[in-house]
């Protein structure tokens, strides 16, 4: 697999921008490596016929949708903001709320199936945000205020039998395997 390639896909699947030196940390490689494959990348997609461009903000970089479909991107992702949840994204929310943090790895293994565009989904609505684990050096998923405002609740506690959901210690033990 080629280090662009990597590079590329790292963007592709992060909702945050990377800095060169943080690229570096991550693949355990020189930054004057990742900042020639990251030239490359901005080469190539520095295109109006593609869809998907590099975009750099004092020294970090990003994926971002082509400029020119704003409009059309606004719309959709209106609509998405805007539409129901369906049950799979339910049943996230609620994992997330009784057990947050919680990392991707450890809501897969609940769940049994990939997360990865229903937690896209829930991060576009606002109703989920990201945390840094620097324990476990992953990203973990908490809920919002937005979410709080929404179900009408002050605090986290509130949900119903949350104490008891919150500390199921055979769904612990579960994660634990």
């Amino acid at each position: 697999m080629s280090l662009k390639s990597i590079i590329e896909s790292l963007f592709f699947v992060s909702n945050k921008p990377f800095s060169i030196k943080k690229l570096s940390q991550i693949l355990k490689i020189e930054e004057e490596k990742i900042k020639e494959k990251i030239q490359e990348l901005i080469k190539e997609y520095d295109n109006p016929d593609k869809g998907i461009t590099i975009i750099k903000k004092e020294s970090e970089y990003q994926m971002a949708t082509n400029p020119q479909n704003t409009t059309i991107i606004q719309n959709f992702l209106k609509e998405e903001t805007m539409g129901e949840l369906t049950k799979p994204s339910l049943e996230t929310l609620a994992i997330i709320a009784y057990r947050g943090p919680i990392t991707k790895p450890e809501l897969e293994q609940i769940r049994g199936i990939n997360c990865s565009l229903i937690l896209r989904n829930l991060l576009i609505k606002g109703l989920i945000e990201t945390r840094e684990n620097t324990k476990l050096n992953q990203i973990s998923y908490i809920i919002t205020f937005d979410f709080m405002r929404y179900l009408g609740i002050n605090d986290i506690k509130n949900l119903p039998d949350y104490e008891k959901l919150s500390k199921n210690k055979s769904l612990d033990d579960f994660l634990k395997n």
